[in-house]
Formats: C-alpha cells, sequence, structure tokens
C-alpha cells in the first residue's frame, strides 16, 4: 500500500476510502460508554455501519459478492490492463513467407494423416487447416459440437504421437 492514490486503480482507492471511514468509526465507538443509553445505541448503529462497510470490502476486494458463488472469480476484474511500453511487443505487420513442401515433406504428411479416421481427418483438417470453429465444423458435418471436439482431441494426439515417431526414424 506504499504506492501513491493516482497509481492505483478505482477499486484501490475506495477500498482505502472504505478503509479510512471504517477505522474512523471503530475509533468512535472506542470514545463511547456502553453503560449509557444513548450511546449504546449509536454503539449498535456504529457496530452496523463497520459491518456493511466490511461487506463491501470484501466484496470489492474479491470481485465477488461474499457467501456467493456466482461472482467474479478474480481480483483482477476491476484491474485495467494496459500495455505502457509498446517496444515490448514485436511489430505486427509481419507477413509469413510462403514456402513449398518437398516431396518428402509430402509424403510425411500424408503418413500422418492415414493414422487418423476419415471423420478425425474431416474434423481436423476444416479446424486446423481451414481455421473453422467447431460449432461451424459441427453444422457442415451435421453432428454435435461435442463429437466435433473429440474428434480433434483424437486426433491431435494421433498426429503428436505419429510425428514423434517420424522424427525418431529420421
Amino acid at each position: 500500500m506504499g504506492r501513491k492514490l493516482e497509481d492505483k486503480n478505482w477499486v484501490d482507492n475506495l477500498l482505502a476510502e472504505y478503509e479510512y471511514g471504517k477505522k474512523a468509526l471503530e475509533d468512535m465507538k472506542k470514545r463511547l460508554d456502553p453503560e449509557v443509553e444513548m450511546e449504546e445505541k449509536d454503539i449498535k448503529v456504529i457496530d452496523e455501519m463497520i459491518k456493511d462497510m466490511s461487506y463491501a470490502m470484501n466484496w470489492m476486494h474479491t470481485g465477488r459478492e461474499p457467501d456467493s458463488y456466482g461472482g467474479v472469480d478474480k481480483r483482477s476484474a476491476y484491474q485495467r490492463r494496459v500495455i505502457y511500453d509498446m517496444d515490448l511487443l514485436p511489430s505486427l505487420d509481419i507477413e509469413p513467407t510462403e514456402r513449398k513442401l518437398t516431396e518428402n515433406e509430402k509424403i510425411m504428411i500424408t503418413e500422418i494423416l492415414l493414422v487418423l479416421s476419415a471423420r478425425e481427418r474431416q474434423c481436423y483438417l476444416l479446424h486446423m487447416a481451414q481455421g473453422w470453429s467447431m460449432g461451424e465444423i459441427s453444422e457442415e458435418l451435421n453432428i454435435a459440437k461435442s463429437s466435433v471436439q473429440q474428434f480433434i482431441q483424437r486426433a491431435k494426439k494421433k498426429v503428436a504421437c505419429r510425428t514423434k515417431d517420424i522424427q525418431a526414424h529420421l
């Protein structure tokens, strides 16, 4: 908490204000005498205020409603992600160079793809080579999206395994 107020995001600033207000309420409560009837009522009100502030602070700190399982799971939900130094990023105007496959590479790719079943090959090539989404493949092939996902997962495993075998023999 050694940062300046300007360096923090809005939730950190709000949390600091709530912490300050909560501390002021706790100090005020300490100065009251619970034996005096009027001050006893004030203590109850201050206790409720402290409880409410703690609840709100917990909510802001965690990014989810306390005692609720449906909220945002990460505190970073309130934090901005900003890249300050663009020199850290590579240039975005890179164009990939096209190259021709050698006959040997074509044969290896064919061998790898022949390991797959017809449906795995269809799904794998549409997804990996053509860039189709699983939903698009599902609609095109008239099969469930979960089936497309399974076909692609199995194909990826088989391709990885076959690629390792081929590389081991080189």
